[in-house]
């Protein structure tokens, strides 16, 4: 079993059931992994949850990396709709699984100021642009929350009203 199938097993769990559900028993359970087998990759509870921030972290900085866009703020708006096109809603249960402890919360509060202030002061429109991530931190929220409540035709005028304001 790889470390990522663990992840997704822990995130479907707390999506599905809420925080109080996120044990490592029921993590093995739910992936189909002896407990030790899920020990092996995560030690602790705290462990797997980290791992949880921490991938979550690394791949919306990689979306960010390989998204087109002549600034950041169009970056960051693409990789946001690529998120929620492709189901990577994984931010409401890292939240949820981490909510308990400041210190697990700690880097993903970090990588949020980091995004939301990155090029800020070179965009041309400073409040535009902050506008437009606050947007997606939005439509984000709601698409973990719901991933139907915007159609695929929604989304590109979305995109478009927001790539307008830039």
């Amino acid at each position: 079993m790889r470390r990522d199938e663990l992840l997704d097993a822990a995130e479907g769990l707390l999506c599905d059931q809420g925080s109080e559900s996120l044990t490592l028993a029921a993590v093995a359970e739910r992936a189909g992994v002896s407990k030790g087998g899920l020990l092996y990759h995560f030690a602790s509870k705290e462990a797997l949850i980290k791992g949880m921030v921490e991938r979550l972290i690394a791949e919306f900085d990689e979306l960010l990396a390989s998204s087109p866009g002549d600034t950041y703020t169009k970056r960051y708006l693409a990789a946001t709709l690529t998120a929620v096109r492709a189901g990577k809603l994984r931010r409401w249960a890292v939240v949820t699984g981490a909510s308990g402890n400041v210190f697990l919360l700690t880097p993903l509060r970090e990588a949020m100021a980091r995004w939301h202030r990155e090029g800020l002061t070179s965009e041309p429109d400073p409040v535009a642009s902050s506008i437009v991530r606050l947007a997606c931190e939005g439509l984000w929220d709601v698409a973990s929350h719901d991933p139907d409540t915007h159609s695929e035709a929604d989304l590109q005028a979305l995109e478009t009203r927001l790539l307008a304001m830039l």
